[in-house]
């Protein structure tokens, strides 16, 4: 399993631990990906992910899953998330097209 959101991509960070006297040594800054469950109104279904912490608090701010697709652009998602959210705006689509219809 990668240590990489499965939303905005997010992979460790490369860099070098500085002693006093300066002297570098390797190191990784890993995200902090956790576990879970995110909920489509659009869709109507549930996807299990790994993110990281600090984008479920994006998610949240935006509404829940739909919201943060929506809101996000391509560029900033991975592949999947980029299906997706291209499976949202079909939905929403004909949503609008079913309300002005009627």
């Amino acid at each position: 399993m990668s240590r990489e959101c499965e939303l905005t991509g997010t992979k460790p960070q490369v860099g070098h631990k500085v002693s006093h006297s300066n002297i570098k040594t390797k190191r990784r800054w890993l995200p902090n990906l956790v576990n879970v469950t995110l909920r489509s109104d659009l869709i109507g279904q549930d996807f299990r992910m790994r993110i990281t912490a600090a984008t479920l608090r994006t998610v949240d701010k935006n509404g829940g899953l739909d919201g943060f697709l929506l809101k996000s652009r391509e560029l900033n998602l991975t592949d999947s998330a980029v299906k997706l959210r291209r499976e949202l705006v079909k939905r929403q689509a004909e949503a609008a097209a079913t309300t002005a219809a009627a």
